[in-house]
């Protein structure tokens, strides 16, 4: 199964349900599981551990799958409008994975306007999925992280939040959160659970694509207004 897959599978959803689809990601990723699991289990690389008598793990592969295209299926769904603010977007794994002299000169620059400062142990950059700047000045006005569930993953986000804000360089950088919450930890407000605890402090907000109802704050809130949080720090 490759990306494409599921946005063609977002894409039919997206005619039965238009600016609403973002509610039904975790459905289209649940539909797609045993797709990717035939392709799995069909691969050659596959079909030749299990002929060794190797171990081979669908939940693992499926999870790191689930994991990874969840950031693109955002961009995906977020991209048309966020040039239509004249703003651009990038993935944080092309700025890590590829190599100053390899990248344009546009962003080459915006990985370097992203690095934090370690002193002597060098520079290096936050752990993010996604990168939002202006095209004309390459100015970063946001950085998101993307997770099915959450485990340690927003703990990380208010550590890079942290470190974002305690350099002058970078200190107006908004740092967001984007899940399904398909653990339910953002749904209700009170009591509240570890995770929307640290977005209600530490980060900049979270948007929750999701089917269930969320008891919404200044910093949880439903995916759809996304966009409009973007354009207000353009104001």
């Amino acid at each position: 199964m490759k990306f494409m897959d599921l946005v063609k599978m977002y894409e039919v959803k997206k005619k039965q349900y238009g600016r609403n689809t973002y509610q039904y990601v975790s459905r289209i990723l649940q539909e797609a599981k045993p797709i990717h699991k035939i392709d799995f289990f069909n691969s050659k690389k596959v079909k030749d551990k299990i002929a060794d008598g190797k171990a081979v793990d669908h939940e693992q592969s499926w999870r790191a799958f689930k994991g990874k295209n969840l950031e693109k299926l955002i961009v995906h769904i977020i991209q048309d409008e966020v040039q239509a603010l004249g703003l651009k977007i990038v993935g944080g794994n092309k700025l890590e994975q590829t190599s100053s002299e390899n990248l344009s000169k546009e962003l080459s620059t915006v990985k370097k306007k992203l690095l934090v400062d370690y002193k002597p142990f060098g520079s290096h950059l936050p752990d993010v999925d996604i990168v939002i700047y202006t095209p004309k000045d390459l100015k970063i006005l946001a950085v998101v992280s993307c997770k099915v569930t959450l485990r340690e993953r927003i703990a990380q986000s208010g550590y890079w939040k942290f470190k974002l804000k305690t350099d002058k360089a970078l200190e107006e950088i908004k740092v967001y959160f984007i899940t399904p919450d398909e653990d339910q930890h953002f749904k209700i407000k009170i009591p509240t659970k570890k995770s929307r605890a640290i977005v209600e402090v530490d980060l900049d907000g979270s948007y929750i694509m999701s089917e269930n109802t969320i008891e919404e704050s200044d910093k949880v809130k439903t995916f759809d207004k996304f966009i409009d949080d973007l354009k207000k720090l353009i104001k």
